[in-house]
């Protein structure tokens, strides 16, 4: 259990990142919300924190509705009034950015200011900062991303919050097994096929079990080339997840697949998926491991 269950209010300039700040936290296993009226937030955290199960929480708070902005100073100011026992954490993130990459930022997405006064982005982003600055004096974390991109803000935020236990699921990898007579995987990021080798199914006696049994990993893996394409094949992952993980994904897929998805395939993705889960989360999923008995087909 946490020790203390956290609320994180994301606000700042508009453009600064506050979106992809808030899927970040998703990743951490945040419950967020968008575009919360200021007024409502002492209710929201109210609920959540009377849930059982005690959860952190981060709530964009912006300038898309200026009127129900204009509350959360005050708001805030209670909250923390109120807070007198500690009871959670309260945090703000204010996101800015210089003048020149915001008015680039708009230009490149070609939207407008959601202030849009009339004369120009560059008024309307002056002007939300003479709104903004009473509760960026409140903030505990200032953020300028000028000079950051998605990837650079997300690693930021992955850095700064979250648990220990969320920091360590950040990544996460699943291992499968397919039947390419079914059809290749769309959400699969790496494909290995592995029709080259013996296939079991042409041993009557190994036709109706699958590669998670032992009789049928023996055939497997005492196939001429099995072992040592699995050892090469082990060993370029073994190196990349690490990369793949500090590029800034979250989760990858990772597919082998036979002809049916019933023998070699299950057998490669089941140790595969023993050997990583040594070093981290691993799933494991066998897509078509009973679709031959399910349909009633002799193939």
């Amino acid at each position: 259990m946490m020790e203390k269950p956290e609320l994180v209010v994301i606000t700042g300039m508009s453009g600064a990142g506050k979106t992809v700040a808030m899927r970040a936290f998703e990743d951490l296993n945040y419950f967020t919300t968008d575009n919360l009226p200021a007024d409502m937030l002492p209710a929201y955290w109210d609920l959540l924190l009377h849930k059982p199960e005690q959860m952190n929480a981060a709530v964009v708070i912006d300038l898309r509705s200026e009127q129900l902005f204009t509350d959360l100073k005050p708001v805030i100011q209670k909250m923390e009034d109120t807070n007198e026992d500690q009871a959670y954490q309260l945090r703000i993130l204010f996101l800015e950015a210089d003048d020149e990459e915001l008015v680039a930022r708009y230009k490149e997405t070609r939207r407008h200011h959601p202030l849009s006064l009339g004369s120009g982005t560059l008024d309307d982003i002056e002007h939300e900062r003479e709104i903004l600055a009473g509760i960026k004096r409140l903030a505990t974390d200032v953020v300028n991303t000028s000079k950051f991109g998605p990837r650079e803000l997300r690693k930021y935020i992955l850095a700064h919050y979250g648990d220990a236990k969320a920091q360590a699921n950040l990544f996460k990898v699943q291992v499968m097994s397919f039947g390419f007579k079914y059809g290749a995987p769309l959400d699969a990021d790496l494909v290995i096929d592995v029709r080259f080798l013996d296939n079991p199914y042409y041993d009557i006696h190994l036709r109706d079990l699958t590669g998670l049994d032992q009789p049928v990993a023996d055939y497997v893996w005492k196939s001429d080339g099995a072992d040592e394409f699995y050892q090469k094949e082990a060993d370029v992952l073994k190196w990349a997840l690490p990369r793949y993980k500090s590029e800034g994904r979250s989760t990858l897929t990772i597919a082998f697949g036979c002809t049916g998805g019933q023998h070699r395939s299950v057998a490669f993705a089941h140790r595969l998926a023993q050997d990583l889960a040594l070093n981290g989360q691993v799933s494991e999923y066998h897509r078509d491991l009973t679709r031959r008995k399910d349909n009633g087909v002799r193939v």
